[in-house]
């Protein structure tokens, strides 16, 4: 990242970005807060940092099956229906999407990913919302279920 202020001893500035409570760090979290050091830009469709209190929900790896454990066809409706499987665990787990603070997403093949970033957005923010947890992405070889293009780990705190 360019444009960092800060020292290497006492690194950037960190400012909290209220989530959709709107309160402030020192309150008692409702919801996740976003974490942004001062001066780095802002990022897009995800976020640098996550805080938050309260009781853990996480996920396995989540593919795009359905409950007959029949895979969506494609990368987008694999997507789709992987966001919605997480939807339906963290409500088992009495969590739901504004409580998620990271997803790591595993993708077969990255070009797939960014050749269908506006797509992706879409279907995001039509099963999850307009809340950006956290977010790693990581190409890999295969995935175990030879036909799935897509696997994420989600990881939600509930508040107390």
């Amino acid at each position: 990242m360019n444009n960092l202020k800060g020292s290497a001893a006492t690194g950037p500035a960190l400012a909290v970005v209220p989530g959709a409570s709107g309160e402030a760090a020192r309150t008692p979290q409702v919801t996740p807060q976003v974490l942004q050091p001062s001066g780095w830009p802002m990022p897009k469709g995800y976020a640098n940092g996550m805080a938050a209190e309260g009781r853990l929900v996480v996920t396995g790896g989540v593919i795009g099956w359905d409950t007959a454990n029949r895979l969506a066809d494609g990368f987008i409706a694999q997507v789709r229906q992987t966001l919605q499987n997480i939807v339906a665990i963290l409500a088992e787990g009495g969590a739901a999407p504004q409580h998620l603070v990271r997803l790591t997403w595993y993708v077969v093949d990255i070009e797939e990913y960014l050749a269908n970033l506006k797509a992706l957005g879409a279907v995001y923010r039509e099963v999850i919302g307009a809340h950006y947890p956290a977010m790693a992405l990581v190409q890999v070889v295969r995935l175990v279920e030879k036909a799935a293009r897509v696997e994420i780990e989600a990881t939600a705190v509930v508040p107390k």
